[in-house]
């Protein structure tokens, strides 16, 4: 993991956050590569489960929601971690993860016995903080989902089976491991609520958690580094029928990506009967009311953004040594192509080279950058993941061709500038 938080830092993919005051614990900013290879990562989740299909909504609702959601959930009630401080050192575990519920991991000291602690950030609606305007940042978008139900069905009346989708931030005031962006207290959730007949849910979970490890593996990511992992009955949220995990094997163990569960009725039925609003579904065909079941996928941006940074890392060794080579795929790479002039202190060279990376750009993620040799150049690239580099060099002015070179294979081509983008849109692709 310390590789990956390096590389993540020397290259711009995720700083410490508020790092120049000393950093603010398991917050994390994405930099210039960073943000790009998350959006790639978004717009490819939307992409499958939204844009090519024709039974899911795009949704995007709102952080803050009305006090009565959140104990129509169960969440003011159930959403609570137990855990114990220690009397000298004053630090605070959860009891789940002490193996002496007694002595403190820390510094051998006392604990307290364990407590229940929400784990919903609070703040205050309005110009008062008082109790009347206290309301929570959600811990979850899913509730979001569940409430618009009516909405959508008078709206798009759509026929089962049907589903909603969402990505957003969500926060939970939960102590963090410490394994880099695994697990914060701020963090970006890719949701989807997908209703059924209950007779078919059970069939629907099954297609579900194929549908979603199978993506993981279209993207990239390796097979011997993913499993699915059934709950015990004893892992089971309060409202699920069953739930299984993709897991991924990060560098501590193997842990979730995403979680595809059963989640019943229990969220139509709750909200229904706090809000007092008729939430159930009409069949026309059979004449009959009933709640639909709720299938839900549900993964964290941020530890997949983790994964497949990870997962794409390699160090191989060249004819100069070794290199440190980031192996996105076509969809994920936060650069595609970068152009380099090998000489930089000539006008006629660089000037050339910006040109094309700007009109490169127009049709794809592309680069200019001149502040090194090109052989610190592409090294460089090829810790981002760019899967192309383009060098003009003196010839260039001569025939009016380009040295393309390939991230995975090392191979040199040349190219005509006039033929370049062509060129490259064809291998990406």
């Amino acid at each position: 993991m310390d590789k990956i938080s390096s590389l993540c830092k020397r290259r711009g993919f995720i700083f410490q956050g508020s790092e120049i005051y000393g950093g603010l614990a398991n917050t994390w900013d994405y930099g210039p590569y960073g943000v790009e290879l998350k959006n790639n990562l978004k717009r490819a989740w939307w992409k499958s489960n939204v844009q090519e299909r024709n039974d899911i909504l795009g949704m995007d609702c709102a952080i803050l929601m009305h006090p009565r959601v959140w104990e129509a959930s169960g969440h003011v009630h159930n959403f609570f971690d137990l855990k114990s401080d220690c009397k000298n050192c004053k630090k605070r575990f959860k009891s789940e993860d002490l193996k002496d519920k007694n002595k403190c991991p820390a510094c051998g000291g006392e604990l307290t016995e364990s407590r229940p602690f929400n784990l919903m950030f609070k703040t205050y609606q309005g110009p008062l903080e008082e109790s009347g305007s206290e309301i929570h940042l959600r811990p979850e978008t899913a509730q979001g989902m569940f409430v618009n139900f009516a909405n959508i069905l008078d709206s798009r009346h759509p026929k089962l089976p049907f589903g909603m989708a969402q990505i957003g931030k969500s926060f939970r005031n939960e102590i963090t491991p410490g394994n880099f962006t695994f697990r914060t207290r701020e963090f970006e959730q890719m949701e989807i609520e997908y209703f059924v007949n209950p007779a078919e849910a059970d069939k629907t979970l099954e297609e579900w958690i194929e549908s979603r490890f199978n993506w993981y593996l279209n993207l990239g990511m390796k097979n011997q580094n993913l499993r699915k992992r059934p709950h015990g009955k004893d892992e089971l949220a309060h409202y699920a029928r069953a739930c299984v995990d993709v897991e991924y094997n990060f560098p501590f163990g193997w842990s979730e990506l995403e979680g595809i569960a059963n989640r019943s009725d229990f969220d139509l039925k709750q909200h229904s009967q706090y809000s007092g609003k008729e939430l159930q579904y009409f069949d026309d065909q059979k004449k009959e009311k009933f709640y639909p079941y709720i299938i839900e996928p549900s993964g964290g941006v941020d530890r997949a953004v983790l994964a497949f940074l990870i997962d794409a890392y390699e160090e191989e060794k060249v004819k100069e040594g070794s290199r440190v080579v980031m192996k996105f795929s076509k969809e994920l790479a936060p650069v595609k192509a970068a152009v380099l002039p090998l000489l930089k202190n000539r006008p006629e060279i660089a000037g050339l080279a910006r040109e094309i990376s700007l009109d490169l750009k127009k049709s794809f993620p592309a680069v200019y950058d001149d502040t090194g040799s090109i052989g610190k150049l592409y090294r460089r690239q090829d810790e981002i993941g760019t899967l192309y580099c383009v060098t003009v060099d003196v010839q260039t002015l001569e025939d009016k061709k380009v040295t393309v070179r390939s991230r995975d294979t090392m191979l040199q081509e040349r190219i005509d500038i006039a033929g370049l983008k062509k060129y490259l849109t064809e291998k990406l692709t």
